[in-house]
C-alpha cells in the first residue's frame, strides 16, 4: 500500500505521540508498504527544536525506511493556550507545501492523521474529499474536550467554533480510533460517526521493555543506594497531570532519608516543580533528562515505585502513554483515577497497580506509604502478564494492517462499482 501519514508529531521523538507514530511509520515500511510522513521539526516534550533540527527549513530525511517531510514551525518557549493554538496552526500552514504536491502527485491507498492537534485533520479531510483517499483519523487524546473540560479555553464561541471543526472532520473520516475503551465510548457520544469508533490502543515492544534485576539498573547512575525506597515520575511534565503533587508529598518525606523522589522528563511544568523543590529546600527530589528507548528498561528497574497522576477532568480524555512500559518492565504503579474510567477500571479489574483518587496531596502519600509497606509481587507480576496479553506491539500493529488493508479492499470495490455504474450510464 501507498500510506500517507499527518503528525505533528514523529521519531526521534523519545516521549508521547511522537514515539507511537514513528514506531508505526517503521513497522508499517518494514511490512513493504511505502510509507510517507508530513511532520514538524522533533520539539516534544522539551518544547524546543533538537540540536539536529535546528535552523533548518522544508527538507526531507529518510527514517528506518519511511520518507519524511519536516516542516519549520513556531515552537513556544513558554507554553500557554494562545501560544499552543498559534503554535498547532503554524505547522498546519507551514504543510502547505507538501500537500499542494501531493494533492496532484499519485493517489494514496491511504491517509492516517494523529491527533492532537485536533485541527490536523482539515487538510488530510480536504485530500481525501477531492482524491476520494479514505481518510482514517486516530486520537491519542481528545483535545477539545480536555481544553473545554479543563477550563483551558475560557470563551464559549470559540470553543462551539472548536467542536464544529472536528466534527467537520469526524463527519467526513472514513476510520476514526482511539486508544482507550472510555475514549471510544466519548466519541461515540458525540454522535457524528458513519461507522463505529476503533479501539487501537497504544502498545509496548514486550521484548525490550521487561523486568530487570536491581543491579541492572541506573541506580549507580544516579548516585541511589541499594536499601533507597525509589518514587519515579517519568515522561511529559506539563499541566495535565498535576505534578506539583510530587512536591508536596516529597515534602511529607522529607525526614525520610531512605526515600528518595526520582523526575525524568522536560516540558513546560518543569520550571514550577524545580522552583517548588528549591523553595521547600528538599534534598529528597532529583530532576533527570529523559532516558534513551535502550536505557529505559534500566530507568523502571531503578525505581520501587512509577507514579501516574493526572488530573480528574482528564481522567477519561487521555490515557498516558507511560503506563504501557510500565506494566511491561513488572512495575508496581500509583495511579491516580476516578472510578468508572477506563484507566480506574484496567487497573482494578487487572490489579495491576494501586489507585487513589486524583488531585490529592494526602491520598498520594497514602499510596506511596501503602506501596512502600505492602509486598507489591502480585501487582507487578500481574503487570507484566497484562503487557504481554494486551498490548504487544507486534499484535496491535498487525491487527492494525489488517483494518487498512481491508480498507484498500472497500475502497476498491466501491472504486469498480461505481466505474462499472458509469459504464452502464453511458451505455
Amino acid at each position: 500500500m501507498r500510506i500517507l501519514i499527518y503528525d505533528i508529531n514523529y521519531a526521534p521523538e523519545l516521549t508521547g505521540v511522537g514515539k507511537y507514530t514513528g514506531e508505526m511509520g517503521a513497522w508499517l515500511a518494514s511490512q513493504g508498504h511505502t510509507v510517507r510522513v508530513i511532520t514538524a521539526m522533533p520539539y516534544y516534550p522539551e518544547w524546543e527544536v533538537h540540536d539536529r533540527y535546528k535552523d533548518k527549513g522544508w527538507f526531507t530525511e529518510e527514517l528506518e525506511g519511511v520518507t519524511v517531510h519536516r516542516c519549520p514551525f513556531y515552537v513556544p518557549k513558554k507554553v500557554t493556550t494562545l501560544k499552543r493554538i498559534l503554535h498547532e496552526f503554524s505547522f498546519v500552514l507551514s504543510s502547505l507545501p507538501y500537500w499542494l504536491n501531493i494533492l496532484v502527485g499519485k493517489r494514496y491507498d491511504a491517509v492516517i492523521s494523529i491527533s492532537p492537534p485536533f485541527q490536523i485533520g482539515l487538510l488530510p479531510t480536504l485530500y481525501s474529499m477531492i482524491r476520494k483517499a479514505p481518510l482514517w483519523y486516530h486520537l491519542q487524546d481528545l483535545q477539545v474536550d480536555m481544553a473545554s473540560e479543563l477550563g483551558m479555553i475560557k470563551n464559549k464561541s470559540f470553543v462551539d467554533l472548536l467542536f464544529s471543526i472536528e466534527k467537520f472532520i469526524l463527519k467526513r473520516s472514513t476510520v476514526v480510533s482511539t486508544i482507550s475503551e472510555g475514549m471510544v465510548r466519548k466519541v461515540a457520544d458525540k454522535n457524528v460517526l458513519e461507522a463505529p469508533c476503533l479501539l487501537f490502543p497504544n502498545w509496548v515492544d514486550e521484548q525490550l521493555i521487561k523486568p530487570l534485576p536491581r543491579e541492572a539498573s541506573l541506580r549507580a547512575e544516579f548516585s541511589l543506594r541499594n536499601q533507597d525506597k525509589v518514587i519515579l515520575y517519568s515522561g511529559s511534565l506539563g499541566e495535565k497531570q498535576g505534578l506539583e503533587l510530587i512536591i508536596e508529598a516529597a515534602k511529607q518525606f522529607a525526614a525520610r532519608t531512605d526515600i528518595r523522589f526520582l523526575i525524568c522528563g522536560s516540558g513546560g511544568g518543569k520550571t514550577r516543580l524545580e522552583t517548588l523543590v528549591t523553595d521547600y529546600q528538599l534534598s529528597n527530589v532529583s530532576f533527570h533528562p529523559l532516558q534513551p528507548y535502550e536505557k529505559l528498561s534500566a530507568l523502571l528497574a531503578t525505581a520501587d515505585i512509577h507514579l501516574v497522576l493526572q488530573k480528574k477532568s482528564a481522567s477519561d480524555l487521555v490515557l498516558p502513554s507511560k503506563l504501557t512500559s510500565i506494566l511491561a518492565a513488572g512495575g508496581c504503579a500509583l495511579v491516580s483515577a476516578l472510578p468508572g474510567t477506563t484507566l480506574h477500571d484496567v487497573i482494578n479489574m487487572h490489579q495491576m497497580g494501586i489507585l487513589i483518587e486524583p488531585e490529592s496531596v494526602q491520598a498520594l502519600i497514602d499510596g506511596i506509604g501503602r506501596a512502600l509497606s505492602e509486598d507489591v509481587t502480585s501487582y507487578q507480576q500481574n503487570a507484566r502478564a497484562y503487557a504481554r496479553k494486551y498490548l504487544s506491539k507486534e499484535g496491535i500493529l498487525q491487527a492494525f494492517e489488517a483494518e487498512l488493508v481491508k480498507l484498500q479492499k472497500n475502497d476498491s470495490k466501491h472504486s469498480a462499482t461505481k466505474n462499472t455504474e458509469e459504464i452502464k450510464l453511458i451505455d
